[in-house]
């Protein structure tokens, strides 16, 4: 039989829900071959049994292993990330009352948290002062309660933080992505790193080995 070419495209990071981890689920292939494609999609590359940790690291070379013991007619290419971060998660399909407890408390936490944090740098940079400054250098006289600045820089600061996050609700003002996904997703690139290499400098790698903390 003449000898196949398969591509496969690792990913970084994956989740699963049951505890036997197959091929397809680690990345993607492609090869000319539907029946070959197949059998390796359905290739089981890690098992989490019940005293593992729910976490590994998975080797592509290990992957290549197992995919040419699977089928000796081929030839691997990798394209994708060297190590793939498998980690298996429970996930509820009906949320429950805590799960909505949990967002309220979220919410409140960033509301109050959020609004404590812009009082205090405004009663550091002594913002008070400045209005009442400027209305009296503006106006020649002193303000008596509320005034035009304080209701104009109030606005102007809600439009400034919806503008930033670039949303109003649940609704994006535009298709590119908010600061706070951008810094999200650096986060998980560099967490993701640092258990992949924690996992090689501590040889726990998947090289048919146990799973990693």
């Amino acid at each position: 039989m003449a000898n196949v070419t398969v591509y496969l495209k690792c990913d970084r990071n994956v989740e699963v829900r049951s505890e036997d981890v197959f091929l397809s689920d680690v990345g993607s292939l492609r090869c000319i071959d539907s029946v070959i494609a197949a059998r390796l999609k359905a290739l089981k590359v890690h098992h989490f049994s019940s005293g593992d940790t729910k976490r590994c690291v998975i080797s592509s070379l290990y992957l290549v292993k197992l995919m040419e013991e699977t089928c000796p007619n081929i030839t691997v290419q990798i394209v994708g990330e060297p190590d793939v971060l498998v980690e298996q998660i429970s996930v509820d399909k009906h949320k429950g009352w805590q799960q909505w407890a949990k967002c309220a408390l979220v919410c409140l936490v960033s509301f109050f948290g959020t609004a404590f944090t812009i009082m205090a740098y405004h009663n550091d940079v002594g913002i008070n002062d400045v209005f009442t400054e400027i209305y009296r250098m503006v106006m020649d006289r002193e303000p008596q309660g509320l005034n035009v600045l304080e209701v104009s820089y109030s606005i102007g600061l809600a439009a400034g933080i919806i503008l930033f996050f670039n949303h109003v609700g649940v609704r994006r003002l535009t298709k590119d992505p908010t600061p706070i996904e951008v810094a999200m997703r650096n986060y998980e690139e560099d967490v993701d790193k640092a258990l992949i290499a924690t996992a090689g400098r501590e040889g726990k790698t998947e090289q048919g080995g146990s799973g990693e903390e």
